[in-house]
């Protein structure tokens, strides 16, 4: 599997280097975001690790090009900007994860594994799972530890939203925007009476609670 490293801190990006080599993957560096734009252009890459300030072309401009141009090559944010709006912003453009300096190597090897499975499983994944819960896209149906969870329409978009970002802070102007396609706050408590119902359908009867609320961002899924 080919990664490409695109950092302009020498140092770090010749340790992470290092250690993906070391794991058996091809690695390949660029030093600033318009360098490793043209790189990324060639490709020819499974993974891309993208960090977010570097000169020349800052990484959020690096992704937003490949994005428009049709390269959907997973894409692994780095950057020592972790505020939650920080993180969204890296999504938004296309980014597939987002990981914050300082970062534990085990973990970033773990979020390069899940990126490269996911490319190989592509569009024609039909399921999507979630530590117990799991969901048939093609039925529609959901099910944690065996058991069916019958969701409304709505319900099961949300959770759906949920499992794709699995892990990670989701707010709720990414949920209204994302699974309303509201552009705007109603100012009304639509997300919390939805959310409210499917922690109670997907969580209740269960030894542990999925469904999080994370104070001041908003809602996580818990694998």
């Amino acid at each position: 599997m080919r990664i490409l490293i695109i950092e302009d801190d020498l140092e770090a990006a010749g340790a992470m280097a290092h250690g993906l080599k070391e794991a058996g993957y091809e690695v390949e560096h660029a030093p600033d975001g318009e360098a490793g734009l043209g790189v990324a252009q060639k490709g020819g890459f499974d993974v891309l690790i993208v960090d977010r300030m570097m000169p020349k072309m800052d990484g959020v401009q690096v992704v937003e090009t490949l994005r428009r141009e049709g390269d959907q090559t997973p894409v692994l944010f780095l950057s020592a900007l972790g505020e939650v709006g920080d993180r969204v912003t890296g999504l938004r453009a296309g980014a597939d994860d987002y990981l914050v300096k300082p970062y534990a190597f085990p973990e970033l090897m773990a979020r390069v594994e899940a990126l490269s499975r996911r490319r190989e499983t592509g569009a024609v994944a039909t399921t999507l799972k979630v530590g117990e819960l799991e969901m048939n896209l093609i039925n529609r149906t959901v099910h944690r530890q065996g058991k069916e969870i019958d969701l409304q329409p709505r319900e099961f978009q949300l959770l759906e939203f949920m499992m794709r970002h699995a892990g990670q802070s989701v707010t709720r102007t990414m949920l209204l925007e994302k699974v309303w396609e509201y552009h705007f706050d109603p100012q009304t408590n639509v997300i919390d009476v939805h959310i409210s119902r499917l922690r109670s359908k997907i969580d209740k009867g269960f030894d542990r609670a999925m469904l999080q609320t994370v104070r001041g961002a908003g809602y996580r899924l818990d694998p």
